[in-house]
């Protein structure tokens, strides 16, 4: 049945599903979809936690330095182990700014 109205009102060159699409958006725009951006941390209309847009590498600048210090003051093999809780703190630190680490 389908098949016959189809061909008899389109030549049958489209399908009645087709059709019935066409027709529904004859009636109205097409539904636009809507982009949702990806979750950015350093804008502030996303982040409320970080108002002033600080990037990751400006967020924190008083432990960031503290744990840097940390590992250029001990050797490779114990720094790990020795800055421990000042790595664990930088990274409270940047979670309290909503970056994702």
């Amino acid at each position: 049945m389908f098949e016959a109205v189809s061909s008899l009102l389109l030549g049958g060159n489209v399908t009645f599903f087709t059709y019935c699409l066409q027709v529904k958006t004859w009636w109205g725009p097409a539904p636009t979809p809507v982009e949702k951006k990806p979750f950015n941390p350093t804008d502030p209309k996303q982040n409320p936690l970080n108002p002033e847009g600080l990037k990751p590498c400006c967020a924190c600048p008083q432990t960031k330095s503290a744990r840097d210090d940390c590992f250029f003051k001990f050797d490779p093999s114990v720094a790990d182990e020795k800055c421990k809780e000042l790595v664990q703190s930088h990274l409270a630190c940047m979670r309290g700014y909503g970056f994702n680490i």
